[in-house]
């Protein structure tokens, strides 16, 4: 603000958030990303909201949220401000609640049709801004895989993939859990961490009393072995897990030797991939057709592999490689064994019959 707008007279109140400035007005500052943090927001109301990156924003904080656009004040002009709202985001998944609400007109929570005049979107990526951007940083967007180019540099959201062996319209969310049979942590270890390397695959899912399988969280990232190791056994006291699983094809006996050196009586079953990922993908892919998981959220990057992952994936070609998907897989297929057993042809017992008649 001091090198963009000297003549503003504003000053930060540290105590409580917020930014005041010489004609009264404030802009208050507040995350939505933990129900503590949503909360404090309830004790306040407020003329304008701003949601910035809601594509990282849960759907229930931003119904939260909006309940507190309760603020009725006068412009200086003496007239009635208008109470809005607005966001932010890099354009993420069709499934995604801003999509379905700016473009789609529903609301995700009981497809609830909205009334879209009082809805507006706009489209803004790098050619609108060309005077500002470095020439070497167009190039680079240019160059992303095609999946990222067309989010950060088209500004497009994301569709179903032709051939992807999930449909967005298979993935349901619920915000409520039953209880749980059993928990695991599924774990897919990556086995570097230099740059472009990939993501070590760590989910919690789950299979309810009721039958149904629940993907509980998404903490994947890019860990330190010691660091990935932490974070499954902190997810499992979290979940109050039953097991862990990871696969082993790339660490060995090293991924366990790591998950000992944080807990050594850690309940822990190692899986080793002796079919392609495609055909390991299947039968979990039919679960979600079936409506047998759920998603407990949002996990949009997950999400993403899901849905773009195809029979013909290639990771050189896109540039990644599915280290989420591939943890889920292992997770469902610990909870869903049947899903995933092949079975073996009953052999057929030949009886030779002898013609009674023969030789006479």
């Amino acid at each position: 603000m001091s090198l963009a707008y000297p003549e503003v007279d504003v000053k930060w109140k540290d105590k409580d958030g917020y930014f005041q400035f010489g004609n009264g007005s404030e802009i208050w500052l507040a995350g939505l990303d933990d129900k503590e943090r949503v909360d404090k927001v309830l004790g306040k109301e407020f003329a304008t909201l701003y949601f910035n990156e809601a594509s990282e924003i849960a759907l229930a904080s931003y119904d939260v949220a909006q309940t507190r656009l309760a603020q009725r004040i006068k412009q200086v002009d003496g007239r009635w401000l208008s109470q809005k709202n607005y966001i932010d985001l890099n354009p993420t998944t069709k499934s995604h609640w801003t999509y379905r609400m700016w473009v789609d007109g529903y609301h995700p929570d009981g497809e609830l049709e909205l009334d879209m005049n009082d809805y507006g979107h706009i489209i803004v990526n790098p050619f609108d801004n060309l005077e500002n951007l470095d020439p070497a940083y167009l190039k680079k967007l240019e160059a992303l895989p095609e999946r990222q180019k067309n989010r950060f540099f088209h500004g497009k959201f994301i569709g179903d993939v032709e051939g992807a062996l999930w449909r967005r319209s298979w993935i349901k969310r619920t915000r409520t859990l039953p209880d749980m049979d059993r928990v695991v942590v599924a774990i897919d270890p990556a086995i570097s961490t230099d740059v472009g390397s990939d993501e070590t695959g760590i989910v919690v899912v789950g299979l309810g009393v009721d039958g149904i399988g629940y993907l509980l969280e998404d903490a994947s990232g890019k860990y330190r072995p010691e660091e990935w190791a932490s974070r499954a056994v902190s997810l499992y006291d979290q979940w109050e897990a039953d097991r862990i699983v990871a696969e082993i094809n790339q660490g060995g006996q090293m991924v366990e030797s790591i998950l000992r050196t944080i807990r050594a009586n850690i309940p822990y079953t190692a899986v080793t991939a002796t079919r392609g990922k495609v055909i390991r993908a299947e039968p979990i892919a039919s679960l979600y057709e079936l409506d047998k998981v759920k998603h407990f959220g949002e996990w949009s990057i997950l999400e993403d592999q899901l849905c773009s992952f195809t029979i013909g994936f290639d990771r050189k070609a896109q540039g990644y490689s599915p280290d989420r998907l591939d943890a889920l897989v292992w997770g469902l297929t610990f909870l869903f064994p049947s899903m995933v057993v092949r079975t073996q042809p009953v052999p057929v017992r030949v009886i030779p019959t002898v013609n009674p008649m023969a030789g006479m």
